[in-house]
C-alpha cells in the first residue's frame, strides 16, 4: 500500500486563518479564493484536508466556540458571582474592541443571517451562540448553590439576557463603538444581577 502524501500545511494555522476570514467577511461573504489566499494552501488542498467551504466553516466555527467557551468559563471563575459576571462582561467589551482580532464575534456575524443556501451553517451558528449561554447558566446555577442567588432565579432566563448583552457588545463593536463605550454598556448590565 502506498501512503498519502504528507499535508505540506500547518492544519491548525490554515484554520486559524479561515476563522479569521469568516470573522471578517461572514460565510456568505468569503469565497473560495479569500479562503485559500489566508490559508496559504490551494483549492485541492483545502477540500482534502477541510471538505467544502460549508464544512470548513462548521470546522472554524467549532473551533471558535471550544476557545470562547474555555475564555468564558475562566473569565467566570471568579469565587463572587458578581466579580464572574463583571470580569465576563468587561472582557467581552475587551476583545470585541481589541486591535489584534477583527471586531465583534464569529458566531454573531459570521452567519447571523443568509439565504437558503446558507441556512445549514445559520442554524449552527445559533447552535454555537447557545454554548456560552450554558456556560452563563451553570455559573448562575453555581450562585444559587453558593447563597448567593435567591432560589427562584430563573437561571436560563439570566443566561439568555446576558447573551443577549453580549452579542449586542458584538454588534456595536462593529459599528465602531470603543472599549469605554462597550465597557458603560457592560456597567449598566451588571445593575440586573438579582441580589439575595
Amino acid at each position: 500500500m502506498v501512503a498519502g502524501r504528507p499535508r505540506e500545511f500547518d492544519y491548525d494555522k490554515a484554520l486559524d486563518q479561515a476563522i479569521r476570514v469568516f470573522w471578517q467577511k461572514g460565510y456568505e461573504g468569503a469565497s473560495l479564493p479569500d479562503l485559500t489566499d489566508a490559508m496559504g494552501i490551494n483549492r485541492p488542498s483545502l477540500y482534502s484536508a477541510f471538505g467544502n467551504k460549508e464544512e470548513l466553516f462548521r470546522k472554524a466555527l467549532e473551533r471558535y466556540s471550544k476557545n470562547s467557551a474555555d475564555w468564558a468559563r475562566a473569565l467566570l471563575a471568579a469565587p463572587k458571582i458578581r466579580d464572574a459576571v463583571e470580569n465576563f462582561l468587561m472582557g467581552s467589551a475587551e476583545a470585541f474592541a481589541c486591535k489584534e482580532n477583527p471586531r465583534g464575534c464569529l458566531s454573531v456575524q459570521g452567519a447571523l443571517v443568509g439565504g437558503e443556501d446558507s441556512a445549514s451553517v445559520c442554524l449552527e451558528a445559533k447552535n454555537r451562540r447557545q454554548v456560552v449561554m450554558g456556560v452563563l447558566q451553570e455559573r448562575f446555577d453555581r450562585a444559587i448553590a453558593d447563597g448567593e442567588f435567591p432560589d427562584a432565579t430563573d437561571t436560563a432566563e439570566l443566561a439568555r439576557f446576558y447573551s443577549t448583552i453580549v452579542q449586542g457588545m458584538s454588534v456595536q463593536s462593529i459599528g465602531a463603538a470603543s472599549c469605554s463605550e462597550l465597557k458603560a454598556i457592560a456597567q449598566r448590565a451588571l445593575l440586573a444581577l438579582p441580589a439575595k
